[in-house]
């Protein structure tokens, strides 16, 4: 057998929850993978533990004050350093076969679109990037010859039912949701959610922002979204689906009644070892579903009431142009504000649905069209957010 020729890897966020089970699954197979570039944003330490794992060539930090701790923690290690913005595009750019978007918000954009590049497949986990200029990135991936596959676990389970070939039986796709960690609770006692509370979610081990946007289902709102940008179907044909037990991740439902389901233990490295492997497969070690022992698998209608969000998100992917990026923006302004303890968990979708109504809509055709959306959003939120605080 003729020896397996490795796939080099970049990890753009290389030190959040999605990064850091890349490392894992790269660890394992280094017949398989090497890595050439790891990027983060401003933990020198950590950033530097991941270059001295991987063996990484080029090492960049986001944030250029943290370029002294850097060359500190990476003292005699072989590989480059970098700091800045521009470092983050450099190590999109580096070669490399996969690169893993991973970067949390719209901070990932500039940095997926600099890493589609012909012959690249891109591992994306930064679902705000397809949200706001889906169209963009999707164009520049065509036109530069790029792939892009999902590792959000949902997406990652309908690429693996959905047959393209066959798009025109497809009647329905659906994502499933854990529900998060106040799935029973009511309206008033969410009203008195804290901080700690939102970021115990009972399935997932996830970075701050993710595990917020999942106790206000904002991540399934978004992850609509990505969903009709990756998959050619109307909003009305993606639903959703309270699965709180977060074994199946995604369902193709055909127009002869059949239904396709993706089915896993709740683990990052599934989705992620998807796309490092495709079109092949690879060895993980993530749990083997025992579905004797989990018993049962349940699953119920998100309530609507307690989390407008998916309202909300269906509402702007209907209205299309800058509505998606509009909302992004106003959900990353809102989730920061809370995690900073200035605004209320309730006050998050209020804030972005003021937002979506003050804010004039406009186009989205270019990545210029979408930042200005970006900022204007931001700027509307933050005056919602210190209203709040002022009263």
């Amino acid at each position: 057998m003729a020896p397996m020729t490795q796939k080099r890897v970049s990890i753009l966020g290389a030190t959040g929850s999605v990064g850091l089970a890349a490392v894992d699954l790269i660890q394992g197979a280094p017949e398989r993978f090497r890595t050439e570039a790891v990027a983060g944003g401003s933990n020198a330490a950590a950033l530097a533990a991941v270059a001295r794992t991987t063996g990484a060539r080029f090492v960049a930090i986001a944030d250029p004050g943290q370029y002294g701790a850097l060359r500190a923690a990476c003292a005699g290690l072989d590989a480059e350093l970098a700091a800045g913005p521009d470092a983050v595009i450099e190590a999109a750019l580096r070669p490399a076969d996969v690169v893993i978007a991973a970067i949390v918000g719209i901070a990932g954009l500039a940095s997926t679109l600099a890493a589609c590049r012909p012959g690249v497949t891109i591992a994306l986990a930064n679902k705000e990037a397809l949200v706001s200029a889906g169209p963009v990135v999707l164009a520049r991936a065509a036109a530069a010859g790029a792939t892009i596959l999902p590792v959000d676990s949902e997406h990652s389970a309908l690429f693996q039912v959905y047959e393209p070939t066959r798009a025109h039986a497809v009647a329905s796709l659906t994502l499933t949701a854990s529900g998060g960690p106040f799935r029973d609770w009511s309206t008033a006692r969410m009203a008195e959610v804290r901080v700690e509370d939102a970021l115990k979610h009972p399935n997932w081990d996830m970075g701050a922002k993710i595990t917020i946007d999942s106790a206000t289902m904002f991540n399934k709102g978004l992850e609509l979204i990505e969903a009709a940008r990756l998959f050619p179907l109307p909003e009305d044909r993606i639903e959703i689906v309270v699965h709180p037990q977060s074994i199946i991740h995604g369902f193709a439902t055909y127009r002869d009644g059949s239904v396709m389901a993706q089915m896993g233990a709740p683990d990052m490295r599934t989705p992620i070892a998807v796309a490092l492997a495709w079109p092949d497969r690879m060895e993980t070690p993530v749990a083997r579903l025992n579905l004797a022992a989990i018993g049962s698998l349940t699953f119920e209608a998100p309530d609507p009431e307690r989390f407008p969000a998916l309202a909300l998100a269906r509402a702007a992917l209907r209205a299309g142009a800058d509505r998606p990026a509009i909302l992004n923006a106003a959900n990353e302004a809102a989730v920061a504000a809370f995690l900073d303890r200035r605004i209320a968990f309730l006050d998050i979708a209020a804030i972005v649905a003021e937002t979506l109504a003050a804010v004039p809509q406009g186009p989205a055709a270019t990545l210029d069209d979408v930042m200005a959306a970006d900022a204007a959003a931001r700027r509307f939120a933050a005056a919602a957010i210190n209203r709040r605080r002022a009263a």
